[in-house]
């Protein structure tokens, strides 16, 4: 489509020199991050949510042909679970564990997910307080999984939170706290917190001895890569992945759920971040995690992280084959190619961090470099996970020109 029209992305590009080879295990390269067994147990225990249905698949073909392309395979997180994110299968599954951990210590048996959701102990759960700092939807995620399973959440915000985000954490009867700083001082304030008052902190990210919770969060997000490698065509090998990052826990999770079920036909992974909160390129580009710091103030804030969770770098620094930054214009111009459907695409909503991998491939098979760089042709399969929805419609609005539900299929 000639009127189709790109503004100059220019995105950095790193190749990862430190990529496994292909022969590798996963068990080898990074152990102890994620495991099949961890996978298969998340799986099992969401899939008995009330209100669990898979999120479609939707083949972007006409958007695939316009950037000369093979296929785009396009997941869309956007009615998980009504939460509007791919979120609501991490943070809650965390609180669900941890419930279940807590509760078996004390009874010496086992807690089901239906004990809980049948509110057998609500008289113990009411009195356990689970706490995290959110950009937005891992808040909502942990607010939402408190209160289906019974106990009390303390959800920190920092100043880049919109007050949209912010009564929609609300709304599931999580006590609010903001910190005027950015997203990492929320984290440091939670911690702190959490310490005092006996509070158990449900974060994705990891630090020194807190490492069972985030691995928690990461195999609840593999129900999304289950999903969608069942969803595929049969003879799709999919050979990239784009996939956006805050802390890491999301393209952890994807690239170790790939390496378990691919092996050495796994595709390449793509981490992409805006290019003003960068910590996993420039992580990378050191060899090492780096924090970046500053206000980092990208219009993804979801994706707004300034360090890297230990645990999840430990397997991206293995298992991604390029990093890589794009500006905001990018994200806006991948939501505005959503809410159009280009060449009959069907029009899909993405909200302004759920769409970074997608604003990385745009901004990676427009620009000559970076397409060499990053393997890309005629033939590749890219698989691309819209993390969310319109979370929050007013901002979503500003930004593409219209109303999200005038995105939406009747």
């Amino acid at each position: 489509m000639t009127d189709w029209k790109p503004p100059r992305l220019t995105p950095h590009v790193f190749v990862n020199p430190r990529l496994s080879p292909a022969e590798e295990s996963l068990g080898k390269a990074a152990p102890g991050v994620v495991d099949a067994n961890g996978f298969a147990r998340a799986a099992t225990e969401i899939k008995a949510w009330p209100g669990y249905q898979p999120t479609p698949l939707r083949c972007l073909d006409g958007l695939a042909a316009q950037l000369g392309l093979g296929r785009i395979y396009y997941k869309d997180e956007g009615g998980r679970f009504g939460l509007g994110a791919f979120k609501a299968v991490g943070g809650a599954y965390a609180v669900l564990r941890h419930l279940q951990n807590e509760l078996a210590h004390e009874s010496g048996g086992t807690v089901s997910v239906g004990d809980l959701l049948a509110g057998r102990y609500r008289d113990r759960t009411k009195d356990i307080t689970v706490c995290t700092a959110t950009d937005g939807n891992h808040g909502k995620s942990v607010a939402w999984g408190a209160k289906l399973f019974g106990c009390r959440a303390v959800i920190y915000i920092h100043a880049g939170v919109s007050a949209g985000r912010e009564q929609a954490i609300a709304a599931f009867g999580a006590e609010m706290r903001r910190i005027p700083d950015n997203y990492d001082a929320s984290v440091r304030a939670c911690a702190a917190d959490a310490a005092k008052n006996g509070w158990q902190v449900i974060s994705d990210t990891t630090w020194e001895g807190y490492q069972e919770i985030p691995r928690h969060v990461m195999h609840g997000y593999g129900v999304m890569m289950g999903e969608m490698l069942a969803q595929l065509p049969d003879s799709a090998l999919p050979t990239h992945i784009f996939i956006q990052a805050g802390v890491g826990g999301l393209p952890a999770a994807a690239a170790g759920y790939l390496w378990l079920e691919y092996d050495a036909l796994r595709p390449k992974v793509v981490v992409v971040e805006p290019e003003k909160a960068d910590c996993h390129y420039q992580s990378a580009k050191a060899g090492t995690p780096t924090a970046v710091t500053g206000k980092l103030d990208t219009l993804m804030a979801g994706l707004a992280c300034g360090e890297v969770s230990p645990l999840a770098w430990t397997l991206l620094d293995k298992a991604s084959f390029a990093f890589m930054t794009v500006p905001d214009d990018a994200a806006v111009f991948a939501m505005k190619t959503l809410a159009r459907g280009i060449g009959g695409d069907e029009r899909v909503v993405g909200g302004e961090a759920g769409v970074g991998g997608l604003a990385g491939l745009i901004a990676a098979a427009i620009d000559a470099p970076a397409r060499d760089a990053l393997l890309l042709d005629p033939q590749s399969k890219v698989l691309i996970i819209g993390s969310e929805g319109a979370t929050d419609p007013v901002l979503y609005e500003k930004l593409v020109g219209i109303k999200p539900e005038t995105v939406l299929p009747a």
